[in-house]
């Protein structure tokens, strides 16, 4: 692969909803170009950018791809990303580091959820947006209306059609470039006379386009009122202004068929034109106050400043970190500065990566793609940069896990591999998450969703570990809710030294969130000061394993006010068990309660779901606080408990089509309605009877 500097690189993030067929895609620009010599399907496994085994036995795709097209003397670094809500993370890593986001649309089912994920992250990072329209030459495809529904689910941006389609359908043949004026039949390698029956629609197409792009430049728009024609360049320029102009949210439109290698050539042509290169992009910084931000233009003479936004594992290649440089450029064998990790890592042979293919290079200049494998501590979110000039650039923020399993090794051997890979596993995916969970003595591996999860699993197994999963337990915890006092007397005489300890205790309920406090009441000498720490140990183990269910026991005051001692048998031991015993008691008789996790859940679903959400709401117990409407879809917010919401991403996803997202965050505790305790009690009984 040639050498490309900064103004011949384009850097654009492929999104869209699953199925929109942006892998097919990526295919037909491959064998356009030449870098392939048959197109790959997705169904036989054969992609260029779909090469992991999840990604072809699950025929989606899973995890970011990078793929370099070379076209007309540039490179176009194409990041295919999945469309699977469950790995949004990777969505949002893509767009962080483009310099423009492509969104396919399907030309029969219009813009769905994958878009508006994928518009929203695009929108955080004012980054310009670029619509292609593809599948186009499906039966019932509708170029019109997916762009009537565009202007319905995005109301604030202006959709200017820059190709249009030549027939629909099984007709559909070729495109028209509106700026032009041209026909591209096929793949659109030649351009000749358009059908005469489009002129009108190619005339308001291309008025439309001169307009938006004169819009963007004071100049440019003096220049249209006084009647001059603006030329070819002026146009793509000003509709690259435009595109990134926060007040104009113009949006180039782009059609094509990936699957049927339609349209390509004119698709590669305006990525090129329409793209900012990677020298216009401006980058935010990492600061303790205000935003600062790397200004462009960017250029090899800056100061490095490359980010890591994506790290694969392999078992026995180790760990292959991809990279985009922002500023500076950077060589083959050369040390650079970790700045996050505050560590020099040794960057031996860089690699431009298509697919899983891997092209070693000399240099990567400044904006380009590359990745780089062994290093030793760096990961995804992490900026490369000098040791005397430490730039760290701004991290993503990712929603927080909506699903979570309990995971336990198969074997003894995989327990021993077990924390090392799910910590290798969250460290290439920030939106995988795992933990020891204090009070349900689990290991929680949390993601967005179950194919997130199963696909962690079957990574962990490639990588060594077999893990089982299984619904996480919901951490309970017990308490009191009047005060209660107990007496408890330890006797034990076997024929050698004797066990005698009497303790009188007190438990009094303490306000949420206060923990434990323990008192030492006792006067006159009727314990001796050596056995009240023995007291506190006996109540702390019941407090860790619980009275009712096996649940944490929380907000809590014991006080030890009086006892009996024996002068001989009287010993630590015998004091521990007559604390546990009487702290057991005095518990049973205060009113004991279970308190269960209450979480805050924000629904984002269309209107006509809203009646659906709400209904099943209420039956998981849920309390809802209000109903919103943000850019036209629908927002309920409500307090529901955790118990009622483990597995609520699969609820939701049938109950909109896949349309419906949300979070839920910790909020507070509550008391278990008693009907429902009753059964949590009764079942952890007949679990200890069963272990018996």
């Amino acid at each position: 692969m040639k050498e490309y500097t900064t103004e011949f690189i384009r850097n654009v993030a492929l999104v869209g909803h699953q199925g929109a067929g942006k892998t097919s895609l990526v295919e037909a620009l491959l064998l356009t170009t030449g870098a392939i010599t048959r197109m790959g399907k997705v169904a036989d496994g054969t992609t260029v950018s779909d090469f992991d085994e999840d990604e072809k036995s699950r025929q989606l795709s899973i995890t970011t791809s990078l793929v370099p097209v070379e076209f007309n003397d540039h490179k176009i670094n194409i990041l295919d990303t999945p469309g699977y809500t469950d790995f949004q993370g990777e969505v949002k890593n893509a767009v962080r580091v483009c310099d423009a986001v492509l969104v396919a649309v399907d030309a029969v089912a219009g813009p769905e959820v994958g878009t508006e994920i994928a518009w929203q992250f695009a929108d955080e990072y004012h980054q310009p947006i670029i619509v292609v329209i593809n599948k186009i030459n499906r039966e019932n495809s509708n170029f019109q209306q997916v762009m009537d529904q565009l202007h319905v689910r995005f109301p604030d941006y202006k959709f200017i059609p820059v190709l249009l389609p030549i027939g629909q359908g099984p007709s559909f043949k070729g495109v028209i470039n509106a700026l032009t004026q041209k026909a591209y039949y096929g793949t659109g390698a030649e351009r000749s006379d358009p059908p005469a029956e489009m002129a009108a629609e190619i005339e308001a197409a291309h008025l439309k386009l001169v307009e938006a792009a004169a819009e963007s430049d004071d100049e440019l728009l003096n220049k249209y009122f006084e009647g001059q024609e603006l030329t070819s360049d002026e146009i793509r320029d000003g509709m690259r202004k435009a595109a990134r102009d926060a007040n104009l949210k113009t949006v180039p439109v782009l059609v094509a068929s990936g699957d049927a290698n339609i349209g390509t050539v004119p698709l590669l042509e305006a990525m090129v034109a329409y793209v900012s290169p990677p020298s216009a992009r401006r980058v935010e910084k990492a600061t303790d106050g205000d935003p600062e931000y790397l200004m462009p233009p960017h250029s090899d003479d800056g100061p490095l400043a490359a980010f890591v936004f994506k790290t694969a594992f392999d078992r026995f290649v180790g760990a292959l970190n991809y990279f985009r440089i922002f500023s500076g450029k950077m060589e083959s064998g050369h040390s650079y500065f970790n700045s996050d990790k505050g560590q020099e890592e040794r960057f031996g042979q860089l690699l431009v990566m298509r697919g899983k293919e891997q092209i070693g290079v000399q240099m990567l200049h400044c904006g380009d793609i590359g990745a780089v494998a062994k290093l030793n501590a760096t990961q995804t979110g992490d900026t490369i940069s000098t040791r005397d000039k430490a730039i760290r650039l701004l991290r993503p923020t990712y929603a927080p896990p909506i699903y979570a399993v309990a995971v336990e090794p198969r074997t003894q051997a995989d327990g021993t591999k077990m924390g090392a890979i799910l910590t290798q596993l969250a460290q290439g995916d920030p939106t995988l998450r795992w933990r020891q969970d204090g009070a349900t003595k689990q290991v929680v591996l949390e993601g967005m969703g179950d194919i997130h999860i199963a696909v962690a699993m079957s990574r962990a197994e490639r990588l060594g570990a077999g893990l089982e999963t299984s619904v996480p337990k919901v951490p309970y915890r017990e308490t009191i809710t009047k005060s209660n006092q107990a007496m408890y007397r330890h006797k034990k005489q076997t024929g050698g030294a004797g066990q005698f300890g009497e303790v009188h205790l007190r438990v009094e309920p303490l306000p949420a969130d206060s923990g434990f406090e323990y008192a030492n009441e006792v006067v006159g000498g009727a314990i001796s000061q050596s056995f009240i720490p023995s007291i506190e140990k006996g109540i702390r183990s019941v407090m860790e394993s619980g009275v009712l269910a096996g649940c944490p026991i929380v907000d809590i005051k014991v006080a030890v006010y009086d006892g009996k001692m024996h002068p001989v048998d009287s010993k630590d031991i015998a004091f521990q068990i007559a604390g546990r015993e009487a702290f057991k008691e005095a518990f049973l008789s205060a009113g004991p309660s279970l308190q269960e996790p209450i979480m805050s859940l924000r629904v984002v679903v269309p209107e006509e779901n809203m009646g659906d959400v709400i209904s099943d709401l209420t039956t998981r117990r849920g309390r809802v606080l209000g109903m919103d409407t943000d850019k036209g879809r629908s927002v309920v917010t409500a307090t529901v408990p955790l118990a009622e919401m483990l597995r609520y991403s699969n609820d939701l996803r049938s109950m909109t089509g896949g349309r419906g997202v949300y979070t839920a965050v910790f909020d507070h505790y509550e008391t278990v309605p008693s009907h429902i305790a009753q059964g949590i009690i009764d079942a952890y009984k007949a679990e200890q009877a069963a272990e018996a």
